[in-house]
């Protein structure tokens, strides 16, 4: 990885920094200092910053990067060069000494066959998510935050025929889908200039002729333009969205939808996203492990009851990741 930017102010983490098995690097205001190693929290007694130093190398790193850190600017949020994310915090926002958050970008492709061998999915659900993908069935991937969505999304992603055109939409590029007709948005929200919102970067997609559109994240307005697009045209798209099961998942889009066009109502947001959704997977975490928790296919939408019709076609026994309870 490079950090050359910001490795002259942050020496202390430096180790972690280099080390590609820690994902995230947190260092809070009562100067505690932790690390996610292979899916573990891990307390870092060895690393210790003095509070005025940390300030001064954060404010440096804010104005390499064109920002700006300050009393009246205490919060930073900004993605190194090499893509991963730095999240800083400093006074008055925090008390009593700055803190941050390193979300770092790893450069390696992961493949079907890593997720498998790290307990993440059986090689039976791999194939059958797989040809989901294939045969052009839009999904939606669920989970909470650090659960794996975003990996398990570009593995898939990798099953979507060389034939056909991928537009990507990331608020942060992550994605490494190796296709040869792809086009990669990312969003230019925190800037100076005119921002470019998930919105905005899928309405431009929907003139790109995508056959697929793949969203990093479902968050906000953008839901209903993306109802939209799967139910003109462009099933077989993948998105990932916060919730903590499949079924959250789906009421969760319904919401992020009539928030942005509340004239509808809620029984025809949900009986559209019945029409426009084949499946939701969803990822839960354990100490040690990420791995797809359920995958419940989207039949249809009863207005009577209110209610989606779907079924779980998997469902991994909470012991193992490996052992599948018969759906």
């Amino acid at each position: 990885m490079s950090f050359e930017l910001i490795l002259p102010f942050m020496r202390p983490i430096e180790p972690l920094l280099l080390d590609e098995n820690v994902s995230e690097i947190m260092g809070n205001p009562n100067s505690t200092w932790y690390a996610e190693r292979q899916g573990r929290m891990e307390r870092q007694l060895h690393v210790a910053f003095d509070s005025g130093s940390l300030r001064t190398g954060l404010e440096v790193i804010a104005n390499n990067l064109g920002k700006r850190l300050d009393e009246d600017n205490p919060l930073l949020n900004a993605q190194l060069p090499d893509g991963s994310r730095l999240c800083a915090y400093i006074p008055p926002a925090v008390k009593p000494a700055p803190g941050l958050t390193i979300r770092k970008f790893t450069s390696r492709h992961f493949t079907v066959d890593d997720l498998i061998a790290h307990g993440s999915l059986t090689a039976q659900l791999a194939g059958f998510l797989q040809g989901l993908v294939r045969t052009g069935k839009t999904l939606l991937i669920s989970g909470g935050t650090g659960t794996g969505k975003t990996t398990l999304l570009n593995v898939l992603a990798q099953a979507i025929p060389d034939d056909e055109r991928i537009v990507t939409i990331e608020d942060t590029a992550e994605l490494l889908i190796r296709k040869p007709n792809i086009v990669g948005f990312e969003c230019q929200t925190d800037t100076y200039k005119q921002p470019v919102t998930f919105d905005d970067l899928l309405k431009t997609s929907l003139r790109c002729r995508p056959d697929r559109i793949i969203l990093g994240e479902v968050r906000g307005t953008e839901a209903r333009t993306l109802l939209d697009s799967f139910n003109t045209g462009h099933s077989g798209s993948l998105a990932t969205i916060h919730a903590n099961s499949a079924a959250k998942a789906l009421r969760r889009f319904a919401n992020l939808v009539l928030r942005s066009h509340q004239q509808t109502t809620y029984e025809d947001v949900e009986a559209e996203t019945a029409e426009a959704v084949d499946y939701v997977v969803h990822i839960e975490r354990q100490p040690g492990r990420r791995f797809v928790h359920e995958v419940l296919r989207l039949d249809d939408y009863d207005r009577r009851t209110q209610q989606f019709q779907m079924e779980y076609v998997y469902r991994a026994d909470e012991r193992s990741a490996t052992e599948a309870i018969p759906c």
